[in-house]
C-alpha cells in the first residue's frame, strides 16, 4: 500500500498530461480532474493508514526489498507514528492545493500537472522511505518539480527566486549526500555487509568524530529545507514569486520534511553528535523564532508575514526537537501538523484578499470587509487564532509541550522561546486587524464562493477537530518519538 500511497500522484500526474491535449481552456480543465482525483484517492489511502495503524507496534506496512545489492540500499518503506500525520498532512496539502490550481489557470496545464503530482511523490516518499541513500533520493527529487513550478509559473522575480532556491537547497543536498555515504561506508564493519537501512544503522555505532561532521551536514540539509534562520535567504523571493497552490505546498509540507529528518536520521543514527550540537541547535532555533517573529511584525506583504511567522514556528519545532526530550519532541511533531493546517488556508486566504484589491498582498491596500464578508472574517479568525497559539487549540497544546520538553532540559532557553510566544498574538492580531478592518473603501466586498468554501472549510474542520482532541496525533506518535529520542537521554544521563 505503501508503494501505492508514494506512486499514485504521479500516475495521476502522466495521465493528467497524456489527457491534456492540445486546447488549453479544455485540456486543462481535464488535466485539473484527473489530478484532482487521484490526489483526493492519495488522500484516501492516507486516511486508511490512520484507521489501520497499531499505535502499540512500531514500524508497519514495511515494504523492503534488496535495490543496488553491492551497496546495501533497499527499497524499504515504513510507517510509524513519527510519519503517521506529516503523510496524511502531505496528501491533504497536495489535494487542496490540485484542487484549487484552475482558480489560478497555470499556463502549460499538462507540464504544470506533472510537476505538481512529482512533488507530491517525492514528498511522500521521503516521509515514507526507511532506507537512507532511499531518503536521499527522494528529498534530493523535491527539487526538480519547485525548480519549474517556481521558475515557470512563478510571477515577479521568479527567476531570481529560483536561482536562490535551488542554489540554497542543492548545496544542502550535496552535503546530505556525502554525509549519507560516510554513514554507510563508516559504519560497516570490518568484513561486514555495508548497508543504509536506517534501523539497521542505529544499531552500529560511529566514533564520535564521525558523527560530529555527518550531523552538521545533515542538520545544514534540513535547516535550509525548513527554513531556519539565518539560511533561510531563499525564502522571501521564493514565497513571493510562487504561486499560491505552489506556496501552499512548499510551506505546509515540504518544510516539514526537513524537521523530520532530525527525527528519522540525526538523533537516532548521531546520538552523541545530537547531544554535543544541542545548545548549537537550540541557539539556532532561538534565533529562528526571534528574528522571524520581528519579520513578520515589521513586513506590509502579507504573504511574507506568514512566510516568516513559519520560520518563528519551525523555530518553535527545532526547539522541541533537541530538547531532547519526550514531552519536547511529541510537541514538535504535533506542531508540525498544526503548521502544516493553518499555514494552507493562510495563504490561500490571502490570495482571495488579493483578488478583491486587484492583485496586491499589500496590507495598507486591505481591509474594510469583515462585516461584508463575515464568513471570510470568520474562517479567517479561526485560523488566524489557532496560528498564535491561543488556548483551546491543538497549537496551544503543541507549543505548551514544546515548552515543557525545553523547561526541563535548559530553562533559559524556555525563557526566551516565551517571548516569541507573545511576539505570535501581536504579529498574527496585526495581519487579521489590518487585512479585514482597515477602514478602506477600495476593496472589493464579497465573500466567499462555493469553491472557495469547498476548499477551506475541510482544512479548517480538521484544524477544530485536532483542537477538540489533540490526543488523536499524540497518542499514535507517542511510541515511535520515545524511540527516537531514547538514546539521547541514555547519553544526557
Amino acid at each position: 500500500m505503501l508503494s501505492v500511497l508514494v506512486f499514485l500522484p504521479l500516475a495521476g500526474g502522466v495521465i493528467a498530461a497524456l489527457v491534456a491535449g492540445r486546447d488549453k481552456l479544455v485540456g486543462g480543465r481535464r488535466a485539473a480532474t484527473v489530478s484532482t482525483l487521484f490526489a483526493l484517492a492519495t488522500l484516501g489511502v492516507a486516511i486508511w493508514l490512520i484507521a489501520d495503524f497499531d499505535s502499540g507496534r512500531g514500524l508497519q506496512h514495511v515494504e523492503d526489498f534488496t535495490w543496488i545489492s553491492e551497496l546495501g540500499i533497499h527499497y524499504r518503506l515504513g510507517v510509524d507514528g513519527l510519519n503517521l500525520f506529516l503523510i496524511a498532512l502531505a496528501a491533504l496539502l497536495w489535494l487542496g492545493a490540485t484542487a484549487a490550481s484552475p482558480l489560478f489557470r497555470p499556463e502549460r496545464p499538462a507540464l504544470y500537472y506533472l510537476m505538481l503530482a512529482l512533488g507530491e511523490t517525492a514528498a511522500l516518499g521521503a516521509f515514507c522511505a526507511q532506507d537512507l541513500a532511499l531518503f536521499v533520493l527522494f528529498f534530493d527529487l523535491m527539487l526538480i518539480p519547485f525548480y519549474f513550478l517556481i521558475g515557470v509559473w512563478g510571477h515577479g522575480q521568479r527567476v531570481q527566486a529560483t536561482t536562490k532556491f535551488v542554489i540554497y537547497t542543492l548545496v544542502g543536498s550535496l552535503l546530505m549526500l556525502s554525509a549519507a555515504v560516510a554513514t554507510g561506508i563508516l559504519a560497516t564493519p570490518e568484513g561486514g555487509q555495508t548497508t543504509f537501512v536506517i534501523q539497521d544503522l542505529a544499531q552500529r555505532h560511529l566514533s564520535t568524530g564521525s558523527q560530529e561532521w555527518i550531523f552538521l551536514f545533515f542538520a545544514a540539509a534540513f535547516l535550509v529545507k525548513m527554513p531556519a534562520f539565518p539560511i533561510h535567504g531563499w525564502l522571501p523571493d521564493a514565497y513571493q514569486a510562487a504561486p499560491t497552490p505552489v506556496l501552499i505546498v512548499l510551506s505546509g509540507v515540504l518544510s516539514k520534511v526537513g524537521a523530520y529528518g532530525f527525527l528519522r536520521i540525526a538523533l537516532p543514527l548521531y546520538p552523541d553528535a545530537s547531544v554535543h550540537f544541542q545548545e548549537l541547535l537550540l541557539l539556532v532555533a532561538l534565533a529562528s523564532i526571534l528574528y522571524g517573529s520581528v519579520m513578520a511584525f515589521s513586513q506590509d506583504s502579507a504573504t511574507l508575514v506568514v512566510g516568516y511567522s513559519s520560520v518563528a514556528q519551525l523555530g518553535f519545532i527545532t526547539l522541541g526537537i533537541f530538547a531532547l526530550r519526550d514531552e519536547g519532541a511529541q510537541g514538535a511533531v504535533l506542531q508540525m501538523v498544526n503548521h502544516g493546517l493553518v499555514v494552507a488556508p493562510l495563504f490561500f486566504i490571502i490570495a482571495l484578499l488579493a483578488t478583491r484589491t486587484g492583485g496586491s498582498d499589500d496590507l495598507r491596500a486591505m481591509g474594510g470587509i469583515a462585516f461584508r464578508a463575515p464568513v471570510l472574517a470568520a474562517l479567517f479568525l479561526i485560523v488566524a487564532l489557532a496560528t498564535l497559539a491561543m488556548p483551546g487549540s491543538a497549537n496551544f497544546v503543541g507549543e505548551f509541550l514544546i515548552l515543557t520538553g525545553i523547561f526541563k532540559a535548559k530553562i533559559a532557553f524556555a525563557v526566551i522561546a516565551g517571548v516569541g510566544v507573545v511576539l505570535a498574538a501581536v504579529y498574527m492580531i496585526r495581519l487579521y486587524q489590518r487585512a479585514m478592518h482597515n477602514p478602506l473603501g477600495q476593496v472589493e466586498s464579497r465573500d466567499l464562493s462555493r469553491t472557495d468554501l469547498a476548499l477551506l472549510v475541510p482544512v479548517v474542520a480538521v484544524i477544530v477537530a485536532l483542537a477538540l482532541y489533540p490526543q488523536f496525533v499524540l497518542h499514535r506518535s507517542e511510541r515511535a518519538v520515545s524511540t527516537s529520542v531514547q538514546q539521547r537521554e541514555l547519553v544526557l544521563r
